[in-house]
């Protein structure tokens, strides 16, 4: 596996290195040791799919807070997804700053995305499947969000949105 800093600190890229022979390739997703060394979160206790029917659907910006602020592994699975993180951790060197990924299910890349990092992705195709691994458990009570479309951010969604929640366009702008 190999592990790259994204332009949000704490952020990290991450890419299974594939074992590549004649009836395809085998990659490690996870490993203990690697992300100890990279020190990284090792303690996952919930992994969840998110399922996308139609092409330009739009899911974010989430996040849990404390006591319950996670820490997530996100990989798409099938299609493929404009994934964004936004900064919201106020003494954050990178506060309010977001970037944004390509993830495929064909090239396999997985997003490390620690607590006070809240993240979105809008569908590239129809039936996109994304993969999460969490570090804490789902608790509505200390789920929250940012607006996808905060005039300040100006995150450049690449499509016409075709489906979002009414509770994710009900999210109050960052600042």
């Amino acid at each position: 596996m190999k592990f790259e800093d994204t332009d949000i600190i704490g952020c990290k890229l991450i890419f299974p290195e594939k074992k590549v022979d004649d009836r395809g390739y085998f990659a490690r997703l996870y490993c203990l040791d690697e992300f100890k060394v990279n020190k990284l979160n090792t303690e996952w206790c919930q992994i969840n799919s998110a399922y996308n029917k139609g092409k330009g659907t739009l899911r974010g910006m989430h996040l849990q807070l404390p006591p319950f602020a996670e820490t997530k592994i996100i990989r798409c699975t099938k299609g493929s997804v404009f994934d964004v993180l936004l900064d919201v951790r106020e003494n954050s060197e990178t506060y309010g700053k977001w970037t944004s990924f390509q993830l495929s299910g064909s090239n396999s890349f997985s997003l490390y995305v620690p607590e006070g990092v809240a993240h979105g992705y809008q569908t590239l195709e129809d039936d996109t499947e994304l993969s999460y691994m969490h570090s804490v458990s789902f608790n509505s009570e200390f789920s929250t969000g940012f607006s996808a479309f905060d005039p300040n951010l100006e995150i450049n969604w690449p499509l016409k949105v075709s489906k979002i929640s009414s509770k994710d366009l009900s999210w109050k702008n960052l600042k």
